[in-house]
């Protein structure tokens, strides 16, 4: 399988972010792109760098003034005289603040949902090489050259909304790689999202269309990051009424409960009948992984990888989570190895 990868993601390296109200060691560092990078190596695949796909592709999928505040933020925020390593928000605007501030304090937590966003001085860039990997992906699938590709992207993207950061992700690679597809001719694309936390920026970007289907089997929101969005009742708005599914799954939730729902999932996108499927390609639902809420085994991957893949849509796999295991490689290495078997 064809694998585009670009090393600058290593220059985003996040030191902490706030959880259950502790500052904890951030686990989206660089560390995880080596373990993917050496996965995919020992699998045999072919590793590209990406070519440079500039801004436009991302501007399809980001709100103007957001790619601003993401390309500009470092500059502001060490402009101050008491700049810390990095810039982590210390207030959101409220269900009563509706007012974009100036200041770049205020426009940090205007942009950034969460305190697992980190900004330093690379992340700009790592944002963008991540965004590259993913578009080289569908551009080869696009091009007819394989059936599949993989974008080893870091840092992750699904849970950046149009507007705003969040969840250790910035750019919205699935999301920027379903667009990227429609714009090159793709009529009907359909993103499945397997990480264990549910894809609320992709959903947010998409919820009021009809021509891209949103469907994400993820940990239930009602006690697990993002909280706020990935319920069952979220189906799309307007147009996009009926073109989101989601499949929340309950604590502890192992692979055959999983791959029925898979199943169901992958019925729905069969309906859609879709041009091009994005695969939003978590590993953190394993049992090992350091955030774990699912308990999803390595023959469990594999077997994730064989039901996808059974189905022979033209595939772009985008990485999003997964996060530092014994098992976390090896995860990898199956998943991949299974889908090519499977077709």
């Amino acid at each position: 399988m064809q694998v585009f990868h670009n090393p600058d993601h290593a220059r985003h390296n996040p030191s902490k972010f706030i959880n259950r109200g502790q500052a904890k060691a951030n686990p989206e560092v660089p560390e995880r792109g080596r373990i993917f990078l050496d996965a995919v190596t020992a699998g045999g695949h072919v590793v590209q760098n990406p070519p440079k796909f500039g801004l436009a592709p991302v501007r399809r999928v980001h709100d103007a003034g957001y790619l601003e505040y993401l390309e500009t933020a470092w500059a502001l925020w060490s402009a101050q005289a008491d700049y810390a390593p990095e810039i982590i928000p210390n207030i959101h605007p409220g269900r009563n603040m509706a007012t974009k501030p100036t200041d770049i304090i205020g426009l940090a937590g205007y942009y950034q949902t969460d305190t697992a966003c980190p900004i330093s001085p690379a992340t700009w860039d790592a944002a963008r090489a991540a965004a590259d990997s993913a578009l080289a992906a569908a551009d080869h699938v696009l091009a007819g050259r394989a059936g599949e590709a993989y974008a080893l992207c870091r840092p992750p993207g699904h849970h950046a909304y149009h507007d705003m950061a969040g969840g250790f992700c910035f750019l919205n690679n699935s999301a920027i790689a379903a667009q990227y597809c429609r714009d090159q001719g793709a009529d009907r694309v359909a993103i499945l999202d397997v990480d264990v936390h549910h894809g609320n920026g992709t959903q947010g970007i998409f919820y009021d269309r009809d021509d891209v289907l949103t469907v994400s089997l993820h940990g239930d929101p009602a006690t697990f990051y993002p909280y706020f969005a990935g319920y069952a009742e979220e189906t799309g708005r307007g147009a996009g009424t009926g073109f989101n599914l989601n499949l929340p799954q309950p604590r502890g939730t192992g692979d055959d409960r999983f791959l029925a729902a898979l199943d169901g999932a992958l019925n729905r996108v069969a309906d859609f009948k879709p041009d091009i499927l994005v695969l939003a390609l978590g590993l953190d639902a394993s049992e090992a992984d350091p955030l774990a809420f699912l308990a999803i085994t390595t023959d469990g991957f594999a077997r994730i990888a064989a039901a996808v893949a059974d189905r022979r849509w033209p595939t772009v796999l985008v990485q999003e989570g997964g996060y530092i295991s014994p098992q976390l490689g090896t995860n990898l290495t199956r998943f991949l190895g299974a889908f090519e078997t499977a077709r």
